[in-house]
This record gives structure tokens, C-alpha cells and sequence, in this order.
């Protein structure tokens, strides 16, 4: 895998309650990843971005939700999700990351 697709497989950090839990928890990190992203892609873009070892990969698709605009129904787009758990004594930290 080139260098150019490791930074559009990660589109970002996921940043919810239960993302929290799981980083305090589980040693686990959430990543919102591109829609064409494998296991394996992903995996080697965080080990190769913030310098991890990363034990496992888990990905959720999560369709987007129809709502009621002025103009009729609209559709929020769709997104994936990994959740990636990094082996332990292992974390990353976003403030420091450039």
C-alpha cells in the first residue's frame, strides 16, 4: 500500500461517549474510515500514522438516516466506522499527533 492511500484510508477520529468509554476501557480507538476501506488497510494505516501496535480491526457500516427537509426527504450521508484496539501499554494521543 502507497503512502497517498494510507491518508485516505482514515478520514478522522470518531468522537462520541462511547468512544470515550471504549479508550478508557477496552484500549480501544474509533476511526471514521473511508467507505472502500478492508480490515487489512486500515490496520497498516494507524501502525504506520501514530507508530501502534494494533491487535484487531472491527468495522461497522452505518446507513444514514432519512429526514424531512422544506424541499421534500433527504438522506444523511452514509459513513464506516473502524474500531481498533491497540495492543496494551499502547495509546494515541490526538493532541500531539501533527
Amino acid at each position: 500500500m502507497n503512502q497517498e492511500r494510507l491518508y485516505k484510508v482514515l478520514l478522522g477520529p470518531h468522537v462520541s461517549e462511547k468512544a470515550t468509554l471504549l479508550a478508557e476501557i477496552n484500549n480501544q480507538v474509533v476511526f471514521r474510515v473511508a467507505a472502500d476501506a478492508k480490515k487489512p488497510e486500515i490496520k497498516k494505516a494507524v501502525e504506520a500514522l501514530f507508530d501502534v501496535k494494533v491487535e484487531s480491526v472491527q468495522v461497522v457500516n452505518i446507513k444514514g438516516k432519512t429526514k424531512r427537509t422544506a424541499r421534500g426527504m433527504g438522506k444523511r450521508n452514509d459513513i464506516r466506522k473502524a474500531y481498533i484496539r491497540l495492543a496494551s501499554g499502547q495509546s494515541i494521543d490526538f493532541v500531539d499527533v501533527e
